[in-house]
């Protein structure tokens, strides 16, 4: 009976070690996130390299281009180069194993080309939600979700739904 209360004991201190590990994991992830979101909103992109892995792939239906980490850079620049006041808030943000997914807010006036776009100077907001992997402490892929037709509609590109 002691042998088995102290394998019992042994087993619940595993998997105790094994839960703080995957939560301060977790957390690490949450907090690499955050440091992205800073990325996008100063334009800063001298810890970029630092936050993604080398073989970094991008999975964005609305740029299919924009698949590797330098793609993912200049998107950036474009998009802070559309919106100079582009800012990204975190609305929820999930951590779990691997992946961490965020639904954000993005709000910012139009003053330079976007996507081909001339500048409209209109002010507009769209939401999204993007979902990440880790490994090794580095982000390793991400795929996306965004309203790019609701953000056209207020840049006038595309006119808005008719009403009756």
């Amino acid at each position: 009976m002691k042998n088995l209360f102290l394998l019992f004991l042994g087993v619940s201190f595993l998997v105790i070690s094994a839960c703080e590990k995957k939560a301060d994991i977790t957390s690490e992830n949450k907090t690499i996130l955050n440091h992205v979101v800073m990325l996008w909103n100063t334009g800063d992109l001298t810890r970029a390299d630092d936050l993604f892995a080398t073989d970094f792939v991008n999975h964005d239906p609305n740029a299919p281009d924009v698949n590797d980490l330098e793609g993912y850079k200049g998107m950036i620049v474009m998009a802070r180069t559309g919106f100079p006041d582009f800012n990204v808030t975190i609305e929820d943000m999930i951590a779990e194993g691997d992946k961490v997914a965020c639904r954000w807010t993005v709000s910012g006036t139009h003053e330079g080309e976007f996507f081909g776009i001339p500048p409209t100077g209109k002010k507009a907001t769209w939401k999204g939600i993007s979902i990440y992997r880790f490994a090794d402490g580095e982000i390793v892929e991400a795929w996306w979700s965004k309203d790019m037709f609701g953000l056209l509609q207020q840049l006038g590109v595309i006119p808005p739904p008719e009403q009756d």
